[in-house]
């Protein structure tokens, strides 16, 4: 009993509030924030590296090969009949690679 009444008067008051701010604070940043930004560099990174020929899904679900690509835009070749379609870049979703497709 008297341990814990020289612990209480050791521990300044605005530390023990403050405290559980302060883990509630990194455990948000280690859970949610971090994460997201790592997958938000790898999509920046994999926008980077498109080129005419890889074949790619829109956020939309639509799928194609780029055939151009601009500053801020591509242009798919939508099969089956080889329609002709610019989207953003922000709308592509995902790559579809050779080793996928052999799935």
């Amino acid at each position: 009993m008297i341990f814990m009444t020289l612990l209480a008067a050791a521990i300044p008051p605005l530390v023990g509030t403050a405290l559980p701010f302060v883990l509630m604070i990194a455990v948000f940043y280690f859970l949610l924030i971090r994460p997201n930004q790592k997958k938000q560099q790898h999509w920046q990174q994999m926008l980077g590296n498109l080129k005419a020929g890889d074949k790619v899904t829109t956020t939309g679900g639509i799928r194609g090969t780029i055939i151009s690509v601009k500053d801020d835009a591509f242009q798919l070749r939508i099969p089956p009949d080889n329609i002709k379609l610019e989207v953003v870049k922000s709308a592509i979703a995902s790559v579809t690679t050779p080793e996928e497709e052999a799935k």
